[in-house]
């Protein structure tokens, strides 16, 4: 106090004090004129400089500070904002030493991993942890750029974009486990005197950046305005360090965040750093394209979606993006829908504006045939109550004196009634005394605000409006559903209607909330929601395919799916190059004994050695593995030619059944099943993995099939197996694309597991294989074995006939001699070997070479080469169903063998030419290099059926018609020919 005037006479606005200390560090106190010379809390240790040269002032503008930790070089600050709403912890540095060009991205990096560790050092603190802050780093490089100009601008910018996305894209999970929403840059042009250049990157921009040149104030040093480097705009201070649409995004994304799950405008980002790995692991950053991702907003206006960026500003729970990405795959670019719950719009539930928005955005990727993406996060049907009548309604006790006796209606007064638009309840007058009541018979609500977007049936109405959508929406392209926080009642079932589930281990799906169930059951027995729909029910029961730990796992899963999907649903999936060539032979060997068929799939290390083995290395990927675990499925490629995979576990697993908290009596159930037996569940399996590449996939599909049956015990049989056996049928039947029936070698397919799986169920795009090493028949060789030979009898016959020992007994009992016992001996003792003798003699009726001298397989096939012969065989057919396909498009009369033997003919000469070894690979190649020719041929099956159909039309007329209208017909192509009419006008 008694240095103040001295101080103010000096014109003294600031002062440090430095205060040292035996044995420890210095402590650091800074003292402000502006606040009466009392200290700075928020800079205590802190240099002189430092807050200065982090900004920390710029940020006090908008947020109140409580420090974190303070060093010589850095401050961790949370910040809370003016209103409260919004929590952010501040990573800011300074860094003293040079950073050349070459040298930014790894210095960037390096400073980048050091405050994501400073960062989570201290989100570990329950009282942060429980508050879910944002995360924002800013770091000022205070040398110069050596050797660097104006003209570095933007190459400063690349360099600074660069590095962010290759850091968020290396270290995404990491980014958002920290909540890291933006990271600045400062540093300084090598110009005579230096400029500041401000890098800034969001995730809010998709990490895209933004450079910004500073324009200082000569006289005090401080920014006085921001100028774009790329739009040359100019900013000040407000636009700059206000951070209004930011901070309002920030409270959003708490919000959700406390949910579990991700603010809906945040997945664009996730979309393009999880498209940024995916480009990494082909090429270099500098190789990837620039416009690799965009994502157009898009609104319902009335009765269309258009085109309208609200960045967070929405008022409907619905957002939907038209998303472009230019894959690995599809490097030309592919669209996408993607649509998803906004929990900050009434806790994510489904209105009736909710409801029409999404069955907009569903019908658009069906009306498109693109993939249609959902991102789950909601709360069920919007439910709540007309909000103007709670004031006004009153009670007819049967006795005012005496509430106990209970009420006889609801009414409002005539006053009140006046106030209300019309069509806002339903009642009638009654007298009570000298009051005039209306009492209540319904309460509808209409034209008032609290009932806008619905309250009750309406979005029940908009439930079913959006349930219809998505079945129809997987029978005609791609659904795929990621839920990524709690998905109720309606959220639920679009999901399971979807039929693909990806599911974050923090997003259960329920029909109903557990506080609900615990009151009607009237008593407290479930705890959380993962109880009724976490991954522990939901990966066991089929319902969820794949299970990720956060959303950007979840979102590179997304995209991981979509390698395996064609870009639209009329379209057959790309063949892409690939390191693993097709020539390769498949080295690892299916036994006889209980294998893990994912090894036979995907390859595996035998001995220390890598054993190749069907798939293309890297590519085979399962999906369902918690369910229905004696069928293995899943998708992967052979040549970079994707296709559905369905094997069999030939190992005995074990199926759990968990208790259910609100049955005392229930428990646990582990039921063991044995390998090589379709069960309820895995048959089930089967018919859904089968359906699912059907739908959208457009996935030629392989069965490796190695089953004995189905379970047929009392326990399965009421478990409906037969019912799931059945629909593996119906949905062979419905294929429309290859499918590849192979029994592996050691394999076996018997009985009604055969019955299931055999061509015959669909002869236009179903061929069977058989191994050299495949067995395949009505029972395995012993029982077999048992019922030809008569049990014993007709082995005993054979044993006679054949055995030299027993003829001469034989001979001897001719002659009237006793050799009973001897003879009895002798049988005791040869059954055992001539038993095997007679399962041999079955098993031969078993093996490929019968198959195939009956027509029962298309040909057989050795392991080793199996990969290079399948591939070029299922990419001919993927080009001649296509073909075909495109032909009874045109012509709806024309069979699939009709239009099959159309091919042949366009093919012959190639065929032909191949030879019968070479003739898939050339008739595939063929196809996919001459595509005018199969227009051209196209055309003429066309044109052919429309003459035909000419030739039927006027044939059916009566005679005496048919002169006068092929009289017409040649005057109308005379004039057509002259006028240049378009087939089908007018004349």
């Amino acid at each position: 106090g008694g240095l103040a005037p001295s101080l103010d006479a000096k014109r003294c606005a600031m002062v440090n004090v430095t205060l040292g200390h035996v044995g420890r560090a210095p402590t650091y106190l800074h003292f402000e004129k502006a606040s009466g010379w009392k200290e700075i809390p928020e800079y205590r240790n802190m240099r002189a400089t430092l807050p200065f040269l982090i900004e920390l002032p710029q940020v006090q503008n908008e947020f109140t500070l409580t420090p974190l930790q303070h060093g010589s070089v850095f401050a961790l600050d949370l910040g809370t904002s003016k209103d409260r709403k919004t929590e952010i912890v501040f990573a800011r540095g300074v860094s003293h030493v040079t950073m050349g060009l070459d040298t930014l991205q790894s210095t960037l990096l390096e400073d980048l991993l050091t405050s994501f560790d400073i960062i989570e050092r201290f989100l570990v603190s329950p009282v942060l942890d429980k508050k879910q802050p944002a995360g924002q780093i800013f770091m000022h490089t205070l040398p110069p750029i050596p050797q660097t100009t104006d003209r570095d601008l933007k190459y400063v910018q690349v360099l600074f974009a660069s590095a962010v996305q290759q850091c968020v894209a290396k270290y995404g999970p990491r980014v958002l486990k920290l909540r890291i929403s933006k990271i600045e840059l400062k540093v300084w042009i090598g110009t005579s005197p230096p400029t500041p250049l401000r890098l800034v990157a969001s995730s809010a921009m998709g990490w895209e950046a933004m450079a910004f040149q500073e324009e200082l104030d000569p006289a005090s040093g401080c920014t006085v305005s921001w100028k774009n480097v790329e739009t040359q705009e100019t900013h000040n201070s407000v636009q700059m360090l206000r951070p209004t649409v930011e901070t309002e995004r920030s409270s959003k994304r708490g919000l959700v965040r406390n949910a579990g799950s991700t603010y809906i405008y945040d997945f664009p980002a996730l979309f393009r750093v999880s498209l940024m790995k995916l480009w990494l692991r082909t090429c270099s950053a500098d190789e990837i394209p620039q416009d690799f991702f965009t994502a157009t907003e898009l609104v319902l206006e009335g009765d269309e979606l258009v085109e309208k960026e609200l960045c967070g500003k929405n008022t409907v729970g619905m957002v939907v993006w038209l998303m472009t990405m230019r894959t690995p795959d599809y490097p030309a670019g592919r669209d996408i829908v993607l649509v998803g719950n906004d929990l900050t719009i009434k806790t994510g539930t489904f209105g009736t504006s909710e409801d029409a928005t999404f069955q907009k955005a569903s019908a658009l990727a069906r009306s498109r045939g693109i993939p249609r993406i959902y991102i789950a996060c909601n709360s069920g049907a919007r439910m709540g109550a007309v909000e103007e009548l709670k004031a006004l309604v009153k009670i007819a006790w049967v006795d005012p004196n005496d509430l106990m006796k209970g009420f006889e209606y609801l009414y409002i007064t005539y006053a009140d009634l006046a106030k209300l638009p019309e069509g806002s309840v339903r009642s009638h007058p009654v007298t009570a005394g000298a009051e005039k009541r209306h009492v209540l018979d319904a309460i509808m609500g209409l034209n008032l605000p609290s009932t806008r977007g619905g309250i009750g049936v309406e979005c029940l109405q908009g439930s079913g409006l959006i349930a219809g959508e998505t079945s129809r929406a997987y029978e005609e392209t791609f659904t795929l559903s990621y839920v990524t926080g709690r998905s109720i009642g309606i959220g639920a079932y679009l999901n399971r209607l979807g039929q693909r589930n990806i599911q974050m281990v923090q997003g259960p799906m329920i029909l109903t909330g557990f506080q609900a169930l615990n009151k009607l059951l009237g008593q407290q027995v479930y705890t959380t929601q993962d109880q009724l729909g976490g991954p522990h029910i939901m990966v066991p029961n089929g319902v969820t395919h794949e299970l990720v730990a956060n959303d950007q796992d979840g979102v590179e899963a997304i995209l991981h799916w979509l390698t395996y999907v064609p870009e639209t649903v009329w379209s057959v999936p790309r063949v892409l190059p690939t390191t693993d060539p097709v020539t390769r032979k498949v080295r690892f060997m299916p036994s006889k004994s209980p294998y893990d068929p994912r090894h036979m799939l995907a390859g595996a290390k035998v001995d220390g050695e890598w054993q190749g083995g069907f798939c293309d290395e890297g590519s085979f990927k399962e999906y369902m593995e918690g369910w229905g675990k004696t069928v293995v499925v899943g998708r992967g490629r052979v040549g970079g030619l994707p296709i559905g995979i369905v094997a069999v576990e030939t190992r005995a697993v074990t199926r759990h059944i968990p208790a259910d908290p609100a049955d005392m009596n229930s428990h646990d159930i582990r039921e063991p099943q044995p390998g090589q037996v379709w069960h309820p569940d895995s048959a089930y399996k089967t018919a859904q993995a089968i359906r699912d590449f059907n739908h959208g996939e457009n996935l030629p599909l392989v069965i490796f099939a190695n089953w004995r049956g189905f379970s047929g015990g009392t326990r399965d049989m009421f478990a409906e197996v037969l019912k799931f056996g059945a629909m593996i049928v119906d949905a062979l039947v419905e294929y429309k694309h290859p499918v590849t029936i192979y029994i592996p070698p050691n394999g076996e397919l018997r009985g009604g597991a055969w019955v299931v799986l055999d061509p015959k169920i669909n002869p236009d795009q179903m061929e069977m294989f058989a191994d050299v090493e495949a067995r395949g028949g009505i029972l395995e060789p012993p029982a077999a074995a048992e019922i030809v030979f008569k049990g014993d009898r007709h082995v005993l016959e054979m044993m006679h006939r054949l055995d030299a020992g027993l003829q001469q007994l034989d001979a001897r009992k001719a002659k009237g001699e006793d050799v009973a016992k001897d003879t009895a001996a002798r049988e005791k003792l040869l059954v055992p070997m001539y038993r095997q003798v007679a399962g041999e003699f079955m098993d031969l009726h078993d093996r490929s070479g019968r198959m195939k001298g009956l027509g029962a397989i298309h040909e057989e096939l050795r392991w080793a080469d199996s990969r290079t012969y399948l591939h070029w065989r299922i990419r001919r057919r993927m080009q001649e169903s296509g073909i075909v396909r495109r032909m009874m498009k045109l012509v709806p009369e024309m069979s699939f063998a009709q239009g099959k033997a159309a091919v042949d003919d366009l093919c012959q000469g190639v065929a032909s030419a191949a030879g019968a070894s070479g003739e898939d690979e050339a008739v595939a190649t063929w196809l996919e290099g001459h595509a005018s020719e199969v227009d051209a041929r196209v055309e003429q099956e066309r044109q052919r059926a429309t003459e035909e159909q000419i030739y039927r039309l006027i044939a059916s007329l009566p005679t005496s018609r048919r002169g006068d209208v092929v009289r017409d017909l040649v005057g109308y192509s005379r004039v057509a020919d002259m006028k240049g009419f378009a087939p089908g006008a007018r004349v």
